[in-house]
């Protein structure tokens, strides 16, 4: 290799970096902002089931042109592997995001989505039990950090000790059911990718073909009856700005589904699968943010304490179990080849 061969190669990895970041941190911002557009309808009337409705229809119909433009035979590749699309669909996309959504019915968003990211923690618990190979030191050192954090966040452990009267149950319960669906789609995702017949579909036709069939498995459950599914023409609030629900219902499509997943695609790939997965976590903080800004809500001093500390337990977690969940997504990111991906965004 020449001289000048050997300084483009770095100075391309480090633009390709760069360019990996800007595009990961940006995923994550546009997912954040999924937990505050979704309450605005909420608190206007919508049920959460409407809302997750909304949300993946509109996202599955921008993903859906976005696929054709970019891989033309995405159809024909979802139908090939449909087991895959349609428990991708089910479980984590329309699982998850349901939960989440009625967590942040009865609790703030900051709170809903920390309860969603104890995934890993699941995860780490589930492969002790089902191997019954015991975690690293440093693994259970970041566990038990972050339980430690989700008690500050919830309130159980405040200034004056425990005082866990005032936690709403309903909420908790709906936000750890998410976090549950998010640890299936951990090991979900591991057994994608170590073989099989399943393991060859694209991110793209994944995204997309989960999206839609998420979007059918919401609708048809308000449908029947079984979760509420209430519409309103209600004005919704949004920064203080009184605008139609059309707005957030674009919106919601369009940046925290369509565009994130979008830049998440583009970003995680080229990003080490290590580093990626803990960009994704500043998801929480541009949900905090967008919270505030959006809808007015605000943390207490412990909980923004408590958030950090749970966001410190989740990084040592995820460092000690290396060869466990080393290159396994988070959630609502479509799973790539183990070899270079992993995911930037959870909710």
């Amino acid at each position: 290799m020449t001289a000048a061969g050997a300084l483009t190669t770095p100075h391309r990895s480090a633009n390709q970096f760069r360019v990996g970041l800007l595009f990961a941190v940006s995923s994550a911002l546009a997912f954040g902002m999924s937990g505050p557009l979704g309450k605005s309808l909420m608190v206007a009337g919508w049920s959460p089931t409407a809302a997750v409705t909304a949300r993946l229809a509109g996202g599955a119909l921008l993903m859906a042109v976005f696929a054709t433009v970019m891989r033309p035979g995405w159809i024909r590749e979802a139908a090939t592997h449909w087991r895959t699309v349609l428990a991708y669909g089910a479980v984590p996309i329309a699982g998850a995001q349901l939960f989440y959504y009625n967590a942040v019915s009865h609790l703030s968003v900051a709170v809903a989505l920390l309860l969603e990211y104890t995934a890993p923690i699941l995860v780490v618990a589930w492969v002790w039990l089902s191997t019954r190979r015991r975690p690293s030191h440093l693994t259970l050192a970041g566990v038990a950090v972050a339980v430690t954090g989700i008690m500050l966040v919830l309130g159980i452990v405040g200034t004056g000790g425990f005082a866990g009267l005032d936690i709403n149950l309903v909420g908790v319960g709906w936000g750890m059911a998410a976090a549950v669906c998010a640890a299936c789609y951990f090991l979900m995702s591991e057994r994608a990718g170590t073989g099989g017949d399943d393991s060859g579909v694209h991110p793209i036709t994944l995204a997309a073909g989960g999206l839609a069939v998420g979007g059918a498995v919401t609708a048809l459950l308000g449908m029947l009856g079984v979760m509420p599914l209430t519409f309103t023409a209600n004005d919704t609030v949004i920064a203080g700005w009184t605008t139609s629900w059309v707005v957030p219902v674009i919106a919601l499509g369009l940046i925290p589904t369509a565009v994130a997943y979008t830049l998440g695609i583009i970003g995680i790939a080229r990003l080490r699968p290590r580093f990626a997965s803990l960009v994704g976590l500043s998801e929480v903080l541009f949900a905090v943010l967008a919270a505030w800004v959006m809808l007015g809500e605000s943390i207490t001093p412990i909980q923004a304490v408590g958030a950090v500390v749970v966001l410190t337990g989740l990084v040592l977690a995820r460092q000690g179990e290396r060869e466990v969940v080393a290159e396994v997504m988070w959630p609502e990111t479509p799973p790539q080849k183990r070899t270079d991906t992993d995911s930037v965004g959870c909710s």
